[in-house]
């Protein structure tokens, strides 16, 4: 009987522990890249809330173009203990039709 032997599971000196022959160099650009794409959607998603927080106009806009989002925005400030945003809105852009 033949014992088969594929080379991607040998481990040698070299590689053992690593798991993975990428550079340092390589490896910290990427964790640097995806940090950075991170931070920038954390500060996009904070200015959307911030906007939508400060403006009933903006949140009306939201409302037509995408009204899940603003349900988000409403639902985040129910669990954080801030009602009757909705109820607001919704009574204004109702007076404001007739």
């Amino acid at each position: 009987m033949q014992t088969l032997v594929f080379p991607s599971f040998q481990t040698s000196s070299e590689t053992l522990g690593t798991g993975c022959a990428m550079k340092p160099h390589l490896a910290k650009k990427i964790f640097k890249g995806v940090l950075f794409l991170e931070c920038l959607g954390v500060a996009g998603a904070y200015a959307l809330y911030f906007k939508m927080d400060t403006s009933q106009e903006f949140r009306q806009k939201m409302n037509r173009r995408y009204p899940s989002i603003l349900e988000v925005y409403y639902k985040s400030n129910e669990w954080s203990g801030i009602y009757g945003k909705r109820e607001k809105d919704q009574e204004t852009w109702l007076s404001s039709r007739n």
